[in-house]
Parts: C-alpha cells; sequence; structure tokens
C-alpha cells in the first residue's frame, strides 16, 4: 500500500508520472541508498495471518528497537517453512518467566575421563570420638612362640619344717671304714623315732679322722604334748552350727602346763613354736572342719567329705607368733550344714573324738 509504486514503471519520458504509453521498458536501474527511518507509528490492530510470501531479495535492514509487546493472537495455520535468514544480533534478555514443571531425567551420559587431581589440602579438624563398636569375634589361637633363654637359678629357700620320723630300718651289715668326708650343716632335729630291735654288732671298721665339729642343729624331740577328746554319746550332744566349735572336754595325757584347756572346745598353746595338731571327728552329714588360731581361719588345714558317715580326719602343722595362742577346731563360718556328732556310730559302745596337740619346736 504505501510502496505500491514499487510494483509500476515510470515513463522516462514524463517525469514521475506512470506510464501511459507503450515505451519499450528499459533495464532495472540500481538499487537506491536505503531512506532514513521514520518515526514507528502506534502498533495497529492485529490483522489476520496471510500466507506468507515468497522470501525478499533486498539485504536486511538493521533491526528496530523492539516494539510493546502485544497481546497474543490466535494461533495461524502454519505457514510454509521459508528459507533460514542470516542469524541476526542477540536480543536483550527477557523478564524471567514463570520455572515450568521439572521434566523427567534423561538417560545418563557417558562418565568423561577423570580430571588431574588436585593438590592435597589442608587435613580437617579431628571429628568426634564415634561411638564403641561391638567387639569382634575371637581370632584363631596364634603359633606358640620360640623358647624362652634359661633363666637363672634363683637363690634357695629357706629349709622346710622336719617331717615325722618314720620308723627305723633294719641295720645293714658294717662296711668298711671310708675316707671321712667334709663336715655337712646340721639338719633340723626331727622327733625321735621308736627304739628298733638290735643288730648284730659288725667288725670293728678302720678309725676314720675325726672331722671338724659342725654347727649347733636346733633342739630334737618332742617338747610337749596333749590328748583332748569327747565321747558320743554324751558329749557333743547338740549340733555344731557353722561358725561354731567342736568340743573336746575331756582330758587325756599331756606332758604340763605347755599346752592346757581354756574351755571345752579352745587351747591354749602357752609357747611360741611350731606344733603338730592332729584330730578326728565322727559326723553323721557331708560337711567340713578347720583350725583356727587366736580366731583366725588356717585356710590351708580345711578337710571334708562329700558323702557318706565316715569319720573327718585333720593332720597340719601350726606354727606360733605370740605366746599363750588359742587354737580351736570349726565348722566353718558360711557353710550351710550344721554337724552331727555321730553317736554309738558302727557299734554299741560311745564312739571317741580325739584332738592330739604335740609342740615340736
Amino acid at each position: 500500500m504505501g510502496n505500491s509504486n514499487k510494483s509500476r514503471d515510470f515513463c522516462p519520458h514524463c517525469c514521475s508520472s506512470p506510464c501511459c504509453c507503450h515505451c519499450p521498458k528499459g533495464s532495472r536501474g540500481p538499487q537506491g541508498p536505503p531512506g532514513a527511518r521514520g518515526l514507528r507509528g502506534p502498533q495497529g490492530v492485529t490483522g489476520p495471518r496471510g500466507l506468507p510470501g515468497p522470501p525478499g531479495i533486498g539485504i536486511p535492514g538493521p533491526p528496530g528497537a523492539p516494539g510493546l509487546q502485544g497481546e497474543p493472537g490466535p494461533a495461524g495455520a502454519q505457514g510454509i517453512q521459508g528459507p533460514i535468514g542470516p542469524q541476526g544480533p542477540q536480543g536483550e534478555i527477557g523478564p524471567q518467566g514463570i520455572q515450568g514443571e521439572i521434566g523427567p531425567a534423561g538417560p545418563a551420559g557417558v562418565a568423561g575421563p577423570p580430571g588431574t587431581p588436585g593438590p592435597q589440602g589442608e587435613p580437617g579438624p579431628a571429628g568426634a570420638q564415634g561411638i564403641q563398636g561391638p567387639i569382634g569375634p575371637q581370632g584363631p589361637q596364634g603359633e606358640i612362640g620360640p623358647q624362652g633363654i634359661q633363666g637363672e637359678i634363683g637363690p634357695a629357700g629357706p629349709a622346710g619344717p622336719a617331717g615325722v620320723a618314720g620308723p627305723p630300718g633294719t641295720p645293714g651289715p658294717q662296711g668298711s671304714q671310708g675316707e671321712p668326708g667334709p663336715a655337712g650343716a646340721q639338719g633340723i632335729q626331727g622327733p625321735i623315732g621308736p627304739q628298733g630291735p638290735q643288730g648284730e654288732i659288725g667288725p670293728q671298721g678302720i678309725q676314720g679322722e675325726i672331722g671338724p665339729a659342725g654347727p649347733q642343729g636346733l633342739p630334737g624331740g618332742v617338747l610337749a604334748f596333749a590328748d583332748f577328746y569327747a565321747l558320743m554319746p554324751n558329749d557333743n550332744a547338740a549340733t555344731v552350727a557353722p561358725g561354731t566349735d567342736v568340743d573336746f572336754p575331756q582330758d587325756g595325757p599331756n606332758s604340763g602346763t605347755g599346752i592346757s584347756r581354756l574351755t571345752v572346745d579352745s587351747f591354749e598353746l602357752a609357747d611360741i613354736g611350731t606344733y603338730q595338731v592332729l584330730f578326728q571327728v565322727s559326723v553323721t552329714e557331708a560337711g567340713q572342719l578347720i583350725l583356727t588360731l587366736n580366731g583366725a581361719d588356717l585356710a590351708y588345714t580345711v578337710v571334708g567329705r562329700a558323702t557318706g558317715t565316715s569319720q573327718i580326719v585333720g593332720i597340719a602343722l601350726v606354727a606360733t607368733t605370740t605366746i599363750n595362742s588359742i587354737l580351736t577346731v570349726r565348722n566353718p563360718a558360711g557353710n550351710a550344714t550344721a554337724l552331727t556328732i555321730t553317736p554309738l556310730a558302727g557299734g554299741t559302745r560311745s564312739v571317741s573324738a580325739h584332738l592330739v596337740i604335740t609342740r615340736l619346736i
């Protein structure tokens, strides 16, 4: 409409009037320079979408400033795809649109090659101590290590107490006199055994040289003894509860005042020394007996039995460290059973229980 003259020819003879005569048509002149762009008119009402025309041949002009966004018209029919024009300059970025819904995840891309490791960072602060994990199962037994080097022999321990003397053997024939050996250290004197039968006199041996005198030994023999006993019935008529002592209310043979009675169930050891203590008691129940010294249990003296109705018999060496020590025979505290001292065990006669104390040194 405004450019309708482009489709008409002008007469070369008549200025700019359209040609009204039938003159021969001349060749097309060169493209004139584009005129100055006029002011943009107001936005017209959007008309119906026309059919797309053929692509223009002229050089595209510079893009104009974008006008105000009009209300979108109804979508027209899809036109024939025209040839792609040259890329225009990048327009300004429009305002951010409303966030659309997230589409489905696309397939994972092929992993790229690993990048070059970065430099080692400074170590971070230590984290808080974690909760102790459960103890793992027991590992297999390790192999036995090699044998260690033999240690040096320790010093000899102190001599133990003298054992009870056995019966003497039959004297052998007199041997020939040997060379006198060096005198040994004097051993601890054991208790004197019973007199053995007289052996035959052997032939006279050659007189040996007199050896040096040995050190003075400890005195031998029994220094004191006493026997205390009970007869059932009627002694020990009540049961002996745990933590209480067995009665030996009657006196047997004794050597004097070194070992004496205090009560029916306690006995005084007047002198400091080592004493051999023997006791035997018939009891009905399974149970235990123990020696006490000055009220304290002597744990190494416990004797007992699990079944049956036989005697409980004990023997031990007791060393005192103070004068006038007190000895008893006790049903140990903590046991569950009170002991019945059995009367008439095995027959019709009263059965004895004995406590025999012998001072050795």
